[in-house]
């Protein structure tokens, strides 16, 4: 699991379109990239799949989860999925259980996760800190 932390305004968003089309060119799998919205139908290449969280009313942890175990379970080949804004669909108290959990789902899928989070790292759980990778 890598988390792309900062404040509102720093660049995650910004970062989590480099990274997911970077991952396009080097990925030996499909690319999947959930946001809230349609704000980056056109900064994402046409060759990830662009999915719409809103679309399909996700609004907790527990429904994120299932959501990304369903895209999972529904195409082998999905090789990395980038979330953005994870805390307009995560509570903050939810946050560590649901990362924990994304993290077996990642080993069990063989799938790289990456978040936007936006708070600083210094504010993250502290039994998320040994399974993450921040940028």
């Amino acid at each position: 699991i890598t988390l792309l932390t900062g404040k509102k305004g720093s660049g995650k968003t910004k970062k989590l379109i480099e990274l997911a089309n970077a991952a396009l060119e080097t990925s030996k799998g499909c690319v999947v990239v959930i946001e809230k919205g349609l704000k980056l139908t056109y900064d994402i290449s046409h060759a990830a799949r662009l999915v719409d969280a809103d679309a399909y009313k996700i609004q907790s942890a527990d429904m994120l989860f299932g959501f990304v175990s369903g895209i999972c379970a529904g195409n082998y080949d999905v090789k990395e999925i980038f979330i953005d804004s994870t805390l307009k669909a995560v509570d903050v108290q939810d946050l560590e259980c649901f990362i924990k959990n994304l993290d077996k789902l990642a080993a069990f899928a063989e799938t790289k996760i990456t978040l936007s989070v936006s708070m600083d790292e210094s504010e993250l759980p502290a039994g998320v800190k040994d399974i993450v990778t921040c940028i």
